[in-house]
C-alpha cells in the first residue's frame, strides 16, 4: 500500500511540474491546470450559460459603448490575441466579472453607479486584467473544478446545488473570490490599460469609494472585486498612487473623464428590479408578463433571473425553485422532473390550485450525504406548466413542508391591475438650473427626502457638494 501511495505522490508531483505555465503579465511560472485552448473552451462554454442566467440588457448604444471600449483596451492588453467580448446583463446587482479566455460582464447596475468614462474604463482594465493574469484559470485551477458552491449557493447550502438548472462549472466561475494579491495585481492592471487608451485612472479610486459607501448604506453583498482583503482606504491611496505614476510613465498629459457623454449614455437606464421580470412586494412575487403571482415564506431570501426564480431560508437547509417545466401534459412533466433530478417517486396526485390543474408529487433523491426529500407542484397555466419544487434532507422535510406547500398552493392568476402595470425606475440625466447644494437640487426635482442619501452615493457626492449652474446629476423616476 506505502509503495503505492509513494507512486502516487511521485506521479502528482511530476503532474505538478509539468502543469506550470508562463503567466503574460508577470513572466513567473504559474501552478495552472488548464492550457489556453482550454480557457477559451470554458468561456464559450459559459457565455450562453450568464446570457442565459441574467439576460441582455436591450439597449444597442450601450452594448455598442462596453464593446468598443473593451476592444480597443484588450488590444493593448498582455493577452492581445484573444478574442474577447464585453456585455452588458440586465441585473440590478452591482457587479462586474469575467471569466476566462475573453468574456467580461457588467451589470446595468454597476453601469448606473458609473460617473463618467475614466470610471467605467478604470473597472473595465480591472476585470481584463483578471484574465490577461490568468486570475480565473488559477482559481479554478487550485479548486480543481470543484462542484459546490455554484450559482445555487448564493442563497442555500450547496448540497442542494445541483437542483438548480443554472449550476453549472461553467457559472461556478462568476463567484470564486480572488486573493489580495491577485486584486492588488487587477487594480494595477486596470490603472495601466486604462491609462493606455486615454482615461485618468484616479476616477477608478473614487469608483471604489462609491461602492464602498453603497454597500454600507444599503447592507448589500459588495461585489466580487471590491470584496477582498485590501482595506478600502488603503486601496483608494494606492490606486491614486499607481494613477499617478502610470501617467508619468506613459508620459500623457491630456487624460480624459469624459463626465457628460457617460451620463447621456445612461440617461433612462432601468435601475433596481425590472417588474416585466418579476418583482417582490411585502413577501409576495408578481410576474406582469407571465400574469402570475405566488408567496415567499416569511423571513425568506430570493433570487430572480430570467430562468427561474430561487428562494431559500437563511439557515440554508431548504430551498424552493420556481422554473418552466418541459412536457406537453402535467404526467410527461412529471416524468421529465423525475429523470431529470434522478428523483425516486414516493407518491403523486392529481390537485387544483386555485382551479388550475397540477400534479403533486413527494419524491427523493439518494446522496452520500443523505437522502434529500422533494416536495413538487406541476401546475398548467396560461399554456405553461410552472415547476415549483421544494427541497431539504428527508429528516428536516416534515419542518419546511407546510412552507413549500403555502407557496405551492397560493399560486395564482395575477389579475391586480396595479401590479400588472408597473413600470420601472429608471436613472434620469437632470440639468442644474442654478447653482446650489446636491441637496437643493435634488429637492428641486422633487426627489422624496428618504431618497436624498442614496441618490447622492448614486451621483458620488455628498449631499453638501456646491454643484455649478449646469451641472448634470442623476436622479430615479418612472
Amino acid at each position: 500500500m506505502k509503495k503505492y501511495l509513494l507512486a502516487g505522490f511521485l506521479a502528482g508531483n511530476m503532474f505538478l511540474l509539468h502543469s506550470c505555465a508562463t503567466n503574460p503579465v508577470t513572466g513567473k511560472r504559474d501552478v495552472m491546470f488548464m492550457s489556453e485552448n482550454q480557457e477559451i473552451a470554458m468561456g464559450q462554454e459559459t457565455d450562453p450559460q450568464v446570457v442565459a442566467q441574467f439576460g441582455l440588457y436591450e439597449d444597442p448604444a450601450m452594448q455598442r459603448f462596453i464593446n468598443e471600449k473593451g476592444q480597443q483596451m484588450a488590444a493593448v492588453s498582455h493577452r492581445s490575441h484573444l478574442k474577447y467580448e464585453f456585455k452588458v446583463v440586465d441585473s440590478p446587482v452591482i457587479n462586474a466579472f469575467a471569466v476566462p479566455g475573453g468574456y467580461v460582464y457588467f451589470t446595468r447596475g454597476i453601469m448606473a453607479h458609473f460617473n463618467n468614462e475614466a470610471q467605467f474604463a478604470g473597472v473595465l482594465g480591472h476585470e481584463i486584467g483578471h484574465i490577461t493574469a490568468r486570475h480565473s484559470a488559477k482559481q479554478q485551477s487550485k479548486s480543481i473544478l470543484a462542484q459546490a458552491g455554484l450559482i445555487v449557493g448564493m442563497v442555500v447550502s450547496p448540497q442542494f446545488a445541483q437542483f438548480g438548472e443554472t449550476a453549472s462549472q461553467g457559472l461556478g466561475l462568476l463567484f470564486l473570490k480572488f486573493g489580495r494579491d491577485d486584486e492588488r495585481e487587477s487594480d494595477k492592471l486596470g490603472v495601466q490599460y486604462s491609462t493606455q487608451i486615454g482615461y485618468d485612472a484616479k476616477e477608478m479610486a473614487d469608483f471604489f469609494t462609491t461602492l464602498q459607501r453603497q454597500q454600507e448604506g444599503s447592507g448589500q453583498a459588495i461585489p466580487d472585486f471590491l470584496s477582498t482583503h485590501p482595506n478600502p482606504g488603503d486601496r483608494y491611496n494606492t490606486v491614486n498612487q499607481l494613477a499617478a505614476e502610470e501617467k508619468q510613465k506613459q508620459n500623457q498629459t491630456n487624460l480624459q473623464v469624459n463626465r457628460n457623454s457617460y451620463l447621456k449614455l445612461i440617461d433612462g437606464l432601468v435601475y433596481g428590479e425590472d417588474p416585466k421580470q418579476g418583482f417582490v412586494e411585502n413577501q409576495v412575487f408578481y410576474h406582469p408578463v407571465l400574469k402570475f403571482q405566488f408567496p415567499i415564506p416569511a423571513a425568506w431570501g430570493y433570487m430572480n433571473s430570467p430562468q427561474q426564480v430561487q428562494m431559500a431560508p437563511k439557515d440554508g437547509k431548504a430551498m424552493m425553485m420556481l422554473t418552466l417545466a418541459p412536457g406537453k401534459t402535467l404526467e410527461e412533466a412529471g416524468q421529465q422532473v423525475l429523470k431529470n433530478y434522478q428523483l425516486e417517486l414516493v407518491e403523486s396526485k392529481q390537485v387544483t390550485v386555485n382551479s388550475l390543474p397540477a400534479l403533486a408529487m413527494v419524491a427523493d433523491q439518494k446522496q452520500e450525504q443523505g437522502v434529500i426529500r422533494t416536495l413538487t407542484y406541476l401546475i398548467q397555466f396560461g399554456g405553461n406548466i410552472y415547476h415549483i419544487m421544494g427541497i431539504s434532507a428527508a429528516n428536516d422535510f416534515n419542518n419546511y413542508a407546510p412552507q413549500f406547500t403555502s407557496t405551492m398552493q397560493n399560486f395564482k392568476e395575477l389579475t391586480d391591475q396595479a401590479k400588472l402595470n408597473k413600470k420601472p425606475d429608471r436613472v434620469r440625466i437632470k440639468t442644474v438650473a442654478q447653482a446650489s447644494t446636491l441637496s437643493q437640487a435634488l429637492r428641486s426635482f422633487n426627489m422624496p427626502d428618504s431618497k436624498f442619501n442614496e441618490l447622492a452615493i448614486l451621483n458620488g457626492m455628498q449631499l453638501t457638494d456646491k454643484l455649478e449652474k449646469g451641472t448634470l446629476i442623476k436622479v430615479v423616476e418612472q
